[in-house]
């Protein structure tokens, strides 16, 4: 089975430096533009299905790329973005007065009341990789996420249940695209990670990413 993870194009509160969380902000005019490279880039990929986090966001860019292929983009609820809680929709800046005793080094794993848990995103991630194993063996999937989850699920895949104890290294840009494969004998092998390439073919329409 392949996998490619893409996050979602750029939203306006990517552009102000806003958390987001569950939050819902629309896509900037910026991550419009990287959502239609995005599908151009994968739309000789042959896909068997495309699944998108229920997110505005996230959907935008995944009809984007459901649009050069015969499929529609599937809401799946468990690849959405990380909970944040009380963070979601305010800055840094703006945290930092809030919660004077937060530590920001990974607000995906703050710990902060009203935050989704560590615990819970785990589930989350046994969930989806127990669900794609099953029924696309063989297959080709798409989904279309967030840079907080693609970030943690590809720890996930290396390292299970004991992923958040582990350094969080990679950096997902907006649409940026990562391929996964799953062999028979059960491994799971990283293609490339953080692929945007498409960004860069006309001019650069690269985005600062966010660091959770």
């Amino acid at each position: 089975m392949i996998v490619y993870l893409i996050r979602h194009g750029q939203s306006e509160a990517n552009e102000k430096g806003i958390i987001q969380g569950h939050a819902e902000f629309p896509l900037s005019k910026l991550g419009e533009m990287q959502a239609d490279f995005a599908g151009e880039a994968l739309k000789d990929t042959h896909l068997d299905a495309i699944f998108t986090s229920d997110l505005g966001r996230a959907r935008k860019t995944a009809e984007a790329i459901a649009a050069r292929h015969p499929l529609e983009a599937v809401s799946w609820e468990q690849i959405r973005e990380v909970g944040l809680g009380p963070l979601e929709g305010k800055t840094r800046n703006e945290m930092t007065v809030a919660f004077p005793d937060l530590k920001i080094d990974s607000l995906l794993t703050s710990g902060i009341e009203g935050a989704e848990t560590v615990e819970n995103i785990t589930k989350r991630c046994a969930k989806v990789t127990e669900q794609l194993t099953a029924a696309y063996s063989g297959k080709k999937v798409a989904l279309v996420s967030h840079g907080g989850f693609i970030s943690i699920y590809l720890m996930y895949l290396i390292a299970g249940e004991n992923w958040g104890e582990l350094n969080r290294p990679f950096m997902i840009g907006n649409t940026g695209i990562t391929k996964v494969e799953w062999r028979q004998n059960g491994q799971v092998k990283f293609h490339y990670v953080n692929q945007t390439a498409h960004l860069e073919r006309e001019k650069d329409l690269k985005s600062s990413t966010v660091l959770y």
